[in-house]
């Protein structure tokens, strides 16, 4: 019987062989892992989805290669439950099993909400896209990632305009390195309540009506999305450094409004 423990005792290791070329190599795994995951959520506990996940770890120069196997072998063990408070054990987990001094460990995911229309309560699902970017060893960090889409009104379309005002759905994505507990409710809440108005994925007359009078009423560019969430970010204790890309996706323009921002509240302890 072919693959039997004796014989694989045998086999050639030649990840685990040298190399004289004086390479170090900083990331080196796996990527675009299909898995399913289950996720922390604040109004449900947990919540099932499919993850997109990349490992790395970091190789010496003297090493030739890593076991890609036992990436995947990690991320079985822990029976796909990624949350926030169980990445350190993965991280430590892949740093052990492929002997090495730092780990990386990236997925991303859709995360679905209810949301009910504003004058009929009419409810509906809508996914967004959301993301956990964490190391450990020689560097720790970790990075919330939630992207949301929202409705923008120009400002100046409104002021100069004598019958409405072009609008657009805008994407507002927020990143955030934070202390303690931060859901990605609360971040997705940031990006909702700095444009022009929020989206809803079921609308009756009555709340088309709303939505669209609301939207007028609070005109947003791209500058100002990205303004109103830094306040709010600011304003959140718990938020060390945040960075905010937002995108219009214009009604009336062949190109795309952007605007960015990138802040440190607590600095990164130094190196050392």
């Amino acid at each position: 019987m072919s693959g039997t423990p004796a014989e694989s005792a045998d086999l050639a290791d030649v990840q685990g062989g040298t190399d004289d070329r004086n390479v170090k190599i900083d990331k080196v795994g796996v990527k675009n892992i299909r898995y399913p995951i289950v996720v922390r959520d604040r109004a449900k506990k947990f919540q099932h989805t499919v993850g997109t996940v990349n490992m790395y770890v970091d190789l010496p120069h003297q090493f030739k290669g890593t076991h890609m196997s036992r990436f995947l072998e990690v991320l079985n063990e822990h029976n796909g439950l990624i949350s926030v408070d169980r990445v350190p054990e993965i991280l430590e987990s892949i740093r052990q099993r492929l002997d090495a001094q730092t780990a990386h460990f990236e997925v991303t995911f859709p995360y679905f909400v209810t949301r009910e229309a504003p004058v009929t309560g009419a409810s509906g699902m809508m996914a967004l896209e959301c993301g956990f970017d964490a190391s450990a060893g020689a560097v720790n960090d970790f990075v919330l990632s939630v992207k949301v889409n929202v409705a923008t009104l120009c400002p100046c379309s409104k002021e100069i305009s004598a019958r409405g005002a072009h609008n657009q759905r805008g994407n507002v994505h927020i990143q955030v390195r934070f202390e303690g507990e931060l859901w990605i409710e609360e971040i997705a809440e940031v990006a909702e309540e700095s444009g022009s108005c929020a989206l809803y994925p079921v609308l009756k007359r009555e709340d088309e009506k709303f939505v669209t009078e609301k939207a007028f009423d609070n005109p947003r560019f791209v500058e100002d999305v990205v303004r109103e969430a830094s306040l709010r970010l600011r304003q959140d204790p718990r938020v060390r450094w945040f960075q905010i890309q937002v995108e219009n996706f214009e009604s009336i323009h062949d190109h795309n409004a952007y605007a960015f921002v990138e802040e440190w509240r607590v600095p990164p302890a130094p190196k050392g």
